[in-house]
């Protein structure tokens, strides 16, 4: 059965509606899922007006529940009122509220198993006093892992740029760069690469903080006291990682090839050099309970309204969050169901486990 894909419609002032529909109705998006955009119809219709003859048609499958979504059909769930005008370009109050909105409206129908993916138009920090990783890591960390935090990813083909510190002022970055800290967001990302990205021994890249990657302590410690240490203790868990690589000449040469995921330790760090190598990739959160991705750009304030934004992003976006619910449910089925027992008594009368070779093992008791 297709998925059901959540989509938010993001700020109402900034490209989302424009690249969803664009997105939505180009390739073959309805065959893969059902997806269902949190918004409103007659803002949708205020971007629609702007955009080419090719779209003016557009009629929507408004439902009151997720569980409605019909198939080959553009389904909304309103999320907010009629009556706040579109402002293209413009950063308001209403946006804001309006992007809240269907961002939790969205989680709601999450966690209650009506959608299996959420992917999520740009939106303004103002709209939730930070950014979409930090708001939905509240929403769906997973309780059951030793870590409360998720991991900040940007995809595109085989380059992957994770990050340690996401959304940090400079002037706080050096105090957040713990070996604690590099060995949780290393891990995570280890095991993303896994479950999310089907690797089965992925190849780890960790940057340095500090130019020329410290220069032997000369340009700062952080690399030989701090992040030289995360990475031995992540080799002895069995996690292929390696480092820690000057930024500069790291990707300037073409290094980052030779690996399947870069761990950059802070935002620009990693997200200056893949955006200029792929403006379309993807915001991928690893580490959460859900599948979320989003476009790798911004709400396109500039460009709103003017029938210029790229969906390219978004679109890939959607195909991505549709391949790792794909992988996620391979991986766990693989390891759902281990080599069957059953527990009989020892020569003492301690029960043991007695594995079972069904090629030469007739049995009839119950399965521990």
């Amino acid at each position: 059965m297709k998925p059901i894909v959540a989509i938010t419609a993001g700020d109402t002032n900034g490209v989302g509606y424009e690249v969803i529909i664009k997105s939505l109705l180009t390739g073959y998006m309805f065959e893969i899922m059902r997806p269902v955009i949190y918004g409103n119809a007659a803002v949708a219709k205020q971007h629609i007006q702007t955009l080419s003859e090719e779209y003016h048609n557009v009629t929507w499958n408004i439902i009151d529940d997720a569980s409605q979504a019909k198939d080959g059909r553009l389904n909304m769930i309103t999320c907010y009122t009629d009556n706040w005008p579109v402002q293209f370009g413009t950063n308001t109050e209403e946006s804001n509220k309006a992007a809240r909105a269907s961002l939790e409206r969205a989680c709601k129908d999450l966690k209650e198993g009506k959608v299996q993916a959420l992917i999520t138009a740009p939106l303004s920090k103002e709209a939730l006093g930070g950014g979409h990783t930090e708001f939905l890591t509240e929403q769906f960390k997973v309780e059951s892992l030793e870590f409360k935090v998720s991991l900040m990813m940007l995809c595109s083909g085989n380059l992957r740029v994770a990050l340690v510190c996401n959304h940090v002022p400079v002037s706080e970055i050096a105090s957040q760069i713990t070996e604690e800290r590099i060995l949780e967001k290393m891990t995570l990302l280890n095991n993303s690469l896994k479950r999310d990205f089907g690797l089965e021994k992925p190849r780890i890249a960790v940057l340095a903080l500090n130019p020329h990657a410290g220069d032997q302590g000369l340009l700062g410690k952080e690399e030989e006291e701090i992040i030289a240490p995360a990475i031995a203790k992540a080799k002895e868990q069995g996690i292929w990682a390696f480092g820690p690589y000057a930024a500069d000449g790291f990707f300037g040469s073409g290094h980052f090839e030779q690996f399947d995921a870069v761990l950059a330790m802070y935002h620009d760090q990693g997200l200056i050099p893949f955006k200029t190598l792929d403006m379309s990739g993807v915001n991928y959160t690893a580490g959460l309970s859900i599948v979320r991705t989003s476009p790798d750009h911004g709400t396109g304030y500039d460009i709103a309204g003017k029938d210029q934004a790229d969906p390219s992003s978004m679109r890939n976006a959607i195909y991505m969050a549709i391949d790792v619910l794909r992988r996620r449910e391979e991986y766990d089925q693989l390891r759902a169901n281990p080599l069957p027992f059953i527990v009989r008594d020892d020569k003492e009368g301690r029960p043991r486990r007695e594995f079972i070779d069904f090629k030469t093992t007739t049995y009839d008791k119950q399965r521990d």
